[in-house]
């Protein structure tokens, strides 16, 4: 009797063991499958977003006459050239071009840094009366379309005669209401005894910004860095109306300069490498900071 019974509680037993490892097996491979499936899509979408880069470095290494020749696109190509890259610099100014948007995304982006970490630092550690309804009227600010600050902004700089200079392209992007914004929440992460650990020792606020809350905010700070940078970089639609001297065009208004006056709306593979010329700082930078930047911008928008 206890033998049989034994054997029973041993059949029982088995049958649990594979009957665990069947649903251990089945989800190993209901897990492969999906993984499966996710790699596929994000392969699939990483073709896609990719395909215009490799076709403009494509395109750019093609000859004039090779690409003109070209009634079907070939995706690929047998005997590629630099001398486009070389009538890019030649045929336009456009190293000139390169250095204007350097200097102007410099000095545009130390400067907004300066004033947004100080802005950041007024709503996040000191107290004053009205800071709170001055927070909510400063954030109002992003409510009011671009479209009408622009408009403002030419008014004033033309006002002041201040186009074709570089200060009038600078001074109406040296401050963001997100940026102090998600400088702020950072800021309020870092814990108050410090602030007030800092004050008992007789630390100015200045100092106590400088040395506690700029390292710990580091990510922070070298996200909106980059993303200032990229902005900069990209910028089209001021600098192309508060300048008609091309001694200070920066790239984005360039490229429009270097499509009417320069190769010609014809001679697409020249247009190409300057483009390359022009996106291959950014993609660079991005490059090197991208984790930095998913850093910060996590850091930034979390609590606690």
């Amino acid at each position: 009797m206890v033998e049989r019974k034994e054997k029973k509680d041993n059949r029982e037993q088995g049958g649990m063991e594979l009957n665990y490892e069947k649903i251990e097996k089945n989800a190993r491979i209901r897990q492969r499958t999906a993984n499966t499936v996710t790699y596929v899509l994000l392969t699939f979408w990483g073709i896609i977003v990719l395909f215009p880069f490799y076709w403009m470095i494509l395109t750019s290494v093609k000859s004039y006459s090779a690409y003109n020749s070209e009634y079907i696109p070939k995706f690929f190509t047998l005997s590629p050239t630099l001398r486009n890259y070389a009538d890019a610099f030649t045929t336009v100014p456009l190293g000139r071009y390169l250095l204007n948007t350097t200097i102007f995304t410099v000095v545009t982006t130390v400067i907004m840094l300066v004033v947004i970490t100080l802005a950041a630092f007024a709503f996040a550690r000191l107290e004053f009366r009205g800071k709170n309804i001055l927070f909510v009227l400063f954030l109002s600010l992003m409510m009011i379309p671009n479209e009408l600050v622009i408009i403002t902004n030419f008014v004033t700089i033309t006002n002041w005669d201040m186009r074709n200079t570089f200060a009038g392209l600078i001074l109406p992007s040296v401050t963001s209401v997100f940026y102090i914004y998600l400088l702020k929440e950072n800021f309020e992460q870092i814990p108050d005894s410090l602030y007030y650990a800092a004050k008992v020792d007789g630390t100015s606020d200045m100092k106590y910004l400088l040395k506690v809350m700029v390292p710990i905010s580091k990510p922070t700070l070298i996200t909106v860095t980059i993303l200032k940078v990229i902005e900069c970089w990209n910028s089209y639609v001021w600098p192309r109306l508060i300048t008609d001297d091309a001694d200070y065009f920066l790239v984005s208004n360039g490229i429009q300069e270097i499509r009417e006056n320069g190769f010609g709306r014809e001679n697409i593979p020249a247009m190409m490498a300057a483009v390359v010329v022009i996106s291959l700082p950014l993609i660079v930078l991005f490059l090197i900071f991208r984790n930095k930047i998913m850093e910060g911008v996590s850091r930034g928008g979390t609590k606690g």
